[in-house]
């Protein structure tokens, strides 16, 4: 649910131009990747992420075509083309982002533990 809000928001908001700088591409890439971050981090679950993600790009790929009324929010211009380019990358590099919390620690090697219980 969070990350189709914040797909909607981000697909409607991308095209913002502040003189030649594409402001509402920055704000949106930042906002969609910190909502992926966050729901990342506070599950400590890919599938969340994933969840998330999905909703991002399903609600860019539903309003970025052309609506009942010949409306088009995302059009083929080069922003909309990089905007789902970015949103994708976005979640592809938050769901395989590798989990530091899981990785084994390393300890002393069975056979060095079987040796010295031998020497005792």
């Amino acid at each position: 649910m969070v990350g189709g809000v914040y797909g909607v928001a981000g697909t409607i908001a991308h095209s913002v131009m502040w003189g030649p700088i594409p402001i509402g591409l920055i704000v949106a890439a930042i906002a969609c990747a910190a909502i992926l971050v966050a729901v990342r981090a506070l599950t400590r679950d890919r599938g969340a992420a994933v969840a998330a993600g999905l909703g991002m790009i399903g609600m860019l790929v539903l309003i970025s075509g052309v609506g009942p009324g010949g409306s088009v929010v995302v059009p083929d211009s080069l922003s909309g083309q990089i905007w789902t380019y970015v949103v994708a990358g976005i979640v592809l590099l938050v769901v395989a982002w590798p989990s530091f919390s899981r990785v084994p620690v390393r300890t002393e090697a069975p056979a060095a533990q079987e040796s010295e219980a031998r020497e005792s």
